[in-house]
């Protein structure tokens, strides 16, 4: 995955967690869900390896089934660690928890994506 694709999802995170604290809880519910449309077609676009670029892409049969999966799971994992955050800083008495927990995340997503991903994979052994 491309280091613009992390960033992309840091930025998206972002703005989800400042709509959750701005918006109605449904408004902010249809914002994620129109989110999670567009990563999923971003991120199938990416790990599908079939679309001609300009630069060197692996195909899907060389990368493995299983990326996909370590992909989704990332992604979950990340969405708990945004809630905990959330929670314990709300706990804390801080204001606006859910969009501090949202900034923590992406920027651990933006900085950290690429590498977290390798380890994951290399976890599942993909």
């Amino acid at each position: 995955m491309p280091r613009g694709y992390w960033w992309a999802m840091a930025a998206g995170w972002v703005v989800l967690g400042v709509l959750n604290d701005l918006l109605p809880s449904w408004q902010a519910g249809i914002a994620t869900v129109i989110f999670s449309v567009g990563h999923t077609v971003l991120a199938s676009r990416l790990l599908d390896g079939r679309r001609r670029t300009g630069g060197l892409r692996v195909s899907a049969a060389v990368a493995g089934r299983r990326i996909p999966l370590v992909v989704v799971g990332m992604l979950l994992g990340l969405v708990a660690l945004t809630v905990l955050a959330a929670l314990a800083l709300d706990a804390d008495g801080a204001g606006h928890a859910g969009i501090w927990a949202a900034v923590l995340v992406a920027a651990v997503v933006g900085f950290g994506g690429p590498e977290i991903l390798r380890v994951l994979r290399r976890w599942v052994r993909a």
